[in-house]
């Protein structure tokens, strides 16, 4: 299987720079049913023309359809899987089993991914999640490289993706309370502050000196999940 550079695009500006510096496919979001909706993300009407561009540079685009859906989302997520079949779109990229049932129904046409938000972590999951019609995995980020040799060994014919760059957040693999509880910004609707990126000082309780939250070559450990 032939490896892929896959960089992500958060408006065609970022794409075109993305694709001419070696990308081999970009992913983007919509602007609906992305995690990262304060990125200028694509129209509709841009989407297609982004899907037309890369192809014309035997390049692909991967569209995030990645929150965690809820009831009303349904409706409206039908219809955007049916246009992303349509405009070419080489894969969609879902969380939610749910989203994912609705997918194969729309847009039957259509290939998916499995969002890293899914947690992934083990070659059963890989397993049943390509048997759901799942054609790539990309893997919790937290996966080592055994695990997902191991994984590959048992999916030999399922494509895996692993993020080499990016934020670790401080949860597996992005499903965070924290924007929620500190900003009321919910980071599973696409609407994360990064509380985890902010600078912290920490009291103990007894009467201790305030701790700052530094970072070491390990990471941080006052937060981590």
């Amino acid at each position: 299987m032939q490896p892929e550079l896959l960089a992500p695009a958060g408006d065609l500006e970022k794409l075109k720079t993305a694709l001419y510096f070696g990308a081999d496919a970009v992913y983007l979001g919509g602007k609906d049913f992305s995690l990262r909706a304060f990125a200028d993300n694509f129209t509709e009407e841009e989407l297609a023309a982004a899907v037309e561009y890369a192809h014309a540079r035997g390049k692909k685009v991967y569209v995030t359809v990645n929150i965690f859906a809820k009831n009303s989302d349904f409706p409206a997520l039908s219809r955007h899987f049916s246009f992303l079949q349509e405009a070419g779109a080489d894969a969609a990229l879902v969380t939610d089993a749910g989203a994912l049932a609705l997918a194969k129904q729309a847009a039957p046409r259509l290939p998916l991914h499995l969002s890293t938000q899914a947690n992934t972590t083990n070659k059963y999951a890989a397993k049943f999640w390509q048997e759901q019609g799942v054609r790539r995995v990309v893997l919790a980020r937290e996966s080592s490289l055994e695990e997902i040799a191991a994984i590959h060994a048992f999916c030999p014919s399922l494509e895996l993706e692993a993020f080499v760059h990016g934020a670790m957040c401080i949860s597996y693999s992005g499903r965070c309370l924290l924007s929620n509880y500190l900003d009321g910004r919910d980071s599973n609707r696409g609407a994360c502050v990064q509380a985890c990126r902010w600078r912290y000082t920490v009291t103990p309780e007894g009467g201790r000196l305030p701790l700052t939250a530094e970072e070491d070559a390990r990471g941080t450990y006052l937060f981590y999940s």
